[in-house]
């Protein structure tokens, strides 16, 4: 569908007239508050308000995120370790088994109740790029990155690219 096109659809919530445009899309259902897709198909009830989006590719978007989240150049939040933890598909047991820490640890650090400090910050995304699906093309770059990466926290705004497969720091 090209920019600005618009089709009409039903929606899935009401049933009611849906019209399918391209646009930015908050991606919630990652995990992480600051995600947002650009150039995806977005469909739009005029009845409810209600917005799908039309994820292409999920599981390559999903790399292309954890990339981004792992090449941050600034410290992890919470929000985003455990992000990096599902991508994994591990266990707070198991992802603190390889971080030689306690599951509790990883929990504080997911909520935010306790710092993990600089070196647990790079342990995480080096275990991450070494062990995610589809990162390994990815982790030397991401790797030989780790000098330059903030060890203080800011927030930034994912804009991911799905059809690109890029991703932007806002």
């Amino acid at each position: 569908m090209s920019e600005g096109r618009r089709t009409e659809t039903v929606c899935s919530n009401c049933g009611g007239v849906a019209k399918t445009r391209v646009g930015k899309y908050r991606f919630e259902e990652s995990g992480l508050k600051d995600v947002f897709l650009i150039g995806i198909e977005l469909i739009k009830c005029q009845k409810c308000k209600n917005v799908d989006p039309v994820i292409p590719a999920i599981n390559q978007l999903m790399q292309v995120l954890a990339v981004a989240v792992a090449a941050k150049p600034c410290k992890l939040d919470g929000q985003e370790i455990r992000f990096l933890r599902k991508y994994l598909r591990m266990t707070g047991d198991q992802f603190s088994g390889l971080l030689g820490t306690d599951k509790t640890t990883i929990s504080k650090w997911e909520t935010d109740e306790q710092d993990h400090g600089e070196r647990a910050d790079l342990l995480i995304r080096a275990v991450v790029m070494a062990l995610g699906e589809g990162l390994s093309k990815h982790s030397e770059r991401v790797v030989r990155g780790f000098p330059a990466i903030e060890g203080v926290w800011r927030e930034l705004r994912y804009e991911i690219n799905p059809e690109a497969q890029t991703c932007e720091y806002v």
